[in-house]
């Protein structure tokens, strides 16, 4: 029953950073500080996404096919929000 919730949950956090592909249609979302806020909050949860995955492969040993998958695909997410992290960090910093 853990292996099914855990695999559920990492196939959910595989979806949901295309989330802000439709909310990025307002003009609301494209202004400075709302923009900002925003993807911090989607890199945050991809980072998050990306660790949880890991951790239900590594220590709760779910290793079935479907986890392997989104083992890839969330430590992508990660990695990727790292570096959009870093670099909205280093702007704040240069400025």
């Amino acid at each position: 029953m853990k292996n099914k919730i855990l695999t559920t949950v990492s196939i959910i956090m595989m979806f949901v950073p295309w989330t802000i592909l439709p909310l990025r249609m307002f003009d609301w979302a494209l202004q400075s500080p709302t923009a900002e806020i925003m993807i911090s909050c989607y890199a945050a949860f991809m980072i998050f996404s990306g660790i949880f995955t890991i951790t239900s492969y590594i220590k709760a040993k779910v290793q079935n096919n479907m986890m392997k998958v989104c083992l890839i695909v969330n430590s992508l997410y990660g990695i990727f929000g790292v570096v959009v992290l870093g670099q909205i960090v280093g702007n704040g910093i240069a400025m």
